[in-house]
């Protein structure tokens, strides 16, 4: 683990705290330009997450009906009641982004691929980076908000699926994320700029419970219009 990732993850709250968990439960209502654009708004509103936190498995409860879960792994997606009956699955689901543009409009598990791979990196980092696989190495600050950021370039290992395979992760003088920056994969490689704040300690971890996402551009400056993606969290539980 470098420098700069050994300094994140305990100002987070430390391996040793994170590993006495392997799950987590999250409030969260989700928003944002983008559910307009692809004719799916409200879909993500007022949900219950709930993640393996050393495997890449997310369910989302309640998912369209009212009695109804959606549960994400990298290669299936499947709609279940909460009874465990299936009502739709979906394989190879990142397959089904080909040859789409910006106003192709989605279907509810087009939302559950990217809300599955986009949430589990989001509720997992820092320590995600410190998993087998993952290689990080610190490049030049950036500064921002009056502040000087130090940067963190994460390669993800092919088995993770998220936006993309490297990020760049940006941390405050205090060791907290600041920002997130990546391309997405599934969007003809749209620029995101993942700005994490409201910090809140859960069970002796910090997590930000506020997330607001936005463009950027050439020059790597936030694009402020439109607000893409909002995330806002209630209570987070580890277990």
């Amino acid at each position: 683990m470098n420098d700069l990732l050994a300094f994140a993850v305990e100002a987070h709250g430390g391996m040793e705290r994170w590993n006495a968990f392997t799950r987590l439960r999250a409030e969260l209502s989700v928003g944002g330009a983008i559910w307009e654009i692809k004719q799916q708004p409200g879909l993500l509103t007022d949900k219950l997450f709930e993640i393996e936190t050393r495997r890449e498995h997310l369910t989302i409860t309640p998912f369209g009906d009212a009695d109804a879960r959606l549960d994400f792994v990298p290669g299936r997606l499947a709609i279940e009641t909460l009874d465990g009956k299936i009502v739709e699955t979906r394989n190879n689901p990142e397959s089904a982004f080909v040859g789409q543009v910006r106003e192709t409009p989605w279907d509810r598990l087009h939302v559950a691929y990217f809300v599955g791979e986009a949430l589990w990196t989001y509720l997992t980092s820092p320590f995600l980076y410190t998993y087998p696989g993952f290689e990080t190495e610190e490049i030049e600050p950036w500064q921002e908000d009056g502040e000087e950021w130090r940067r963190l370039r994460v390669t993800f290992p092919d088995h993770i699926a998220s936006h993309t395979r490297t990020q760049i992760t940006h941390f405050g003088p205090d060791g907290l994320m600041r920002r997130h920056d990546y391309t997405v994969d599934i969007l003809g490689g749209a620029t995101g700029a993942n700005y994490p704040s409201a910090y809140k300690q859960f069970q002796g971890l910090m997590m930000p419970t506020r997330r607001r996402i936005y463009a950027y551009d050439e020059t790597l400056r936030k694009l402020p219009e439109p607000l893409l993606v909002s995330l806002d969290f209630g209570e987070l539980i580890f277990s």
